[in-house]
């Protein structure tokens, strides 16, 4: 029964690390294509606008409703120990150095991500890659470069409106609907955040948007040609890129402080 176990635990562990393996490679392969021509500018601004361009509404929608639970809640628990004048600086530095990448890219995860998943698994189980082979074009600068770039351009752009908004919403609610002096919350935020406050949550939302595309491309470019597999890998991307985020976010944001 033990040797039973350890064998599987054993098993277990080398697919695991052959898997690591083959995702590293598919990343360092994919990097070696980006300094390569030819440079491909129009796909690269198709996926800009389909990872940043399309995904705004959702991200914008996202960011205003957690920037007015914050006000909602700060205001009310600040209040109890006489420190309101500090909610926007709170606020802020909430915002920008963790919930505004966190989310954005959670939301680029959930939209964009699974997106590319699928879109790139269906072209697998359709013989479309091997199509591009046949025609001596490389995969993984046609069809892998330009979603990594874009994701890398396109989610700091992201979690900059996220930022603006959520302190927007914020405002609204704890200034506006509570009564907060603005002045203060204004003044607090000014005085709470600095640049480079602003520059971590920047890098992290690189890191990210390299996380999720990475992810999400292997997953889509591995999947197993069935409806099954296709199904399977982008539950996988999904939930592998919102793990490694915030497992990221962890050791980011020890290396930043």
């Amino acid at each position: 029964m033990v040797t039973a176990m350890v064998a599987r635990f054993g098993r277990l562990t080398l697919v695991l690390i052959q898997e690591m393996g083959r995702m590293l490679l598919f990343l360092l392969a994919t990097g070696t294509w980006l300094l390569r021509p030819p440079f491909r500018p129009v796909q690269l601004a198709r996926q800009v606008h389909f990872i940043g361009g399309k995904s705004t509404f959702v991200v914008v929608l996202t960011a205003a409703f957690t920037g007015m639970v914050l006000g909602l809640q700060l205001q009310y628990t600040l209040q109890k120990v006489g420190s309101e004048a500090a909610l926007g600086s709170v606020v802020g530095l909430s915002l920008i150095r963790e919930l505004g990448p966190v989310f954005a890219a959670l939301m680029v995860t959930a939209r964009a991500g699974s997106a590319m998943t699928a879109e790139l698994g269906l072209m697998q189980i359709t013989e479309q890659v091997d199509a591009l082979e046949t025609m001596a074009i490389s995969p993984l600068q046609y069809l892998i470069a330009p979603r990594v770039v874009a994701s890398v351009l396109g989610v700091p752009l992201l979690v900059a409106i996220f930022d603006v908004v959520g302190i927007a919403g914020g405002y609204l609610v704890g200034v506006q609907l509570l009564g907060g002096n603005p002045g203060s919350y204004w003044g607090s935020l000014h005085a709470g955040v600095e640049w480079k406050d602003v520059w971590g949550g920047l890098l992290k939302a690189g890191s990210f948007g390299l996380i999720v595309s990475w992810v999400c491309c292997y997953k889509g470019y591995a999947t197993r040609r069935s409806a099954e597999g296709l199904g399977q890998a982008t539950t996988e991307a999904v939930v592998l890129s919102a793990v490694l985020i915030l497992v990221a976010d962890y050791f980011l944001t020890s290396v930043l402080l």
